[in-house]
């Protein structure tokens, strides 16, 4: 079994190789002059069980090329199975066509990350889980609701907790960590009249005098969890928080968040920590390092991953 990593999160790569208790396979990640990427593993992989931990965080393109390159390399280097293990899985939010003469970019990254070589592919909280079907290998959709359960437990009184989805879509997602706490589930309802902006409407569900988690898979900009978190304030929450598996948090997004009505915002390290992160008060992370090493063990020993989650 060989554990292979890029340079897009090295920090989850080495936490995920310690709890597997397993080194980082040997290999160099870097670019030409003109920043082509170049690849070159330094051990033998034949006949090996090969993992390559890569999000395809920002940048996203070469993130995604090291990805190609990494699978190419060992596929040719006679692996006897590639699996593709992605914390964040880039271009989900480009699902389908929202309009005439659209891309539908996941299902071309999907053909992408097949044709380079990988056998299967172990990804985490997808921006819709239909993109599994987008991939002819399989693929397993791991869930980082356990993780945020644990840490919601530790932190807060669960009595007085309610779970909020911050918009429609991800009811599904709000009412899986609502129902394994015993919580009560509100929804905002948001209108967004253009590409990057949003607008709260309204509240469904009481939430007077309640603590508010918003649940989410991704935090990009920030403004729909900060005018979320307004809304709520203003509707006799007692104080608001947000738990987000994927903080990609594009650039004035951690000082958007810092300066907001959030209590604090909880991210994974699914995505590498940035220095703007580290230095907004309210942000925190939680390693999902185990829940990843767990997978790729069970994956490599042909156990069930999904009994994780049961």
């Amino acid at each position: 079994m060989k554990l292979v990593t890029g340079n897009s999160n090295r920090a989850l790569a080495q936490a995920v190789a310690s709890y597997l208790e397993l080194p980082l396979t040997d290999c160099t990640v870097k670019r030409f002059a003109d920043k082509e990427v170049y690849v070159e593993v330094h051990e033998n992989v034949r006949g090996e069980d090969a993992f390559i931990l890569q999000s395809t965080s920002y940048p996203a393109n070469d993130n995604l090329m090291e990805l190609l390159i990494l699978t190419d390399a060992l596929r040719r280097s006679s692996a006897r199975r590639i699996t593709a293990v992605l914390p964040y899985f880039g271009y989900a939010r480009q699902d389908r066509k929202s309009a005439p003469r659209t891309p539908i970019s996941a299902k071309l990254v999907s053909n992408l990350i097949t044709q380079a070589g990988a056998n299967r592919v172990l990804t985490l909280d997808l921006h819709a889980s239909q993109i599994q079907g987008f991939f002819d290998i399989p693929t397993d959709n791991l869930t980082a609701a356990p993780v945020m359960v644990r840490d919601i437990q530790d932190n807060y009184d669960i009595k007085n907790v309610m779970i909020v989805s911050p918009d429609v879509g991800g009811v599904v997602r709000a009412r899986n960590v609502a129902g394994r706490i015993g919580a009560n589930l509100a929804i905002v309802d948001k209108r967004r009249p253009r590409a990057g902006v949003s607008e709260v409407m309204n509240i469904i569900g009481d939430v007077s005098g309640q603590t508010c988690i918003l649940i989410d898979d991704i935090v990009d900009s920030g403004g729909t969890l900060v005018n979320a978190a307004e809304a709520l304030l203003k509707a006799g929450a007692k104080e608001v928080s947000a738990y987000i598996t994927h903080g990609v948090l594009s650039e004035g997004a951690s000082e958007r968040i810092a300066a907001s009505m959030l209590k604090e915002l909880v991210v994974t390290d699914s995505i590498e920590e940035t220095e703007a992160q580290r230095n907004a008060g309210n942000i925190r992370r939680m390693s999902i390092a185990p829940l990843i090493g767990e997978a790729v063990a069970r994956t490599a020993s042909e156990q069930s991953v999904s009994s994780l989650f049961d």
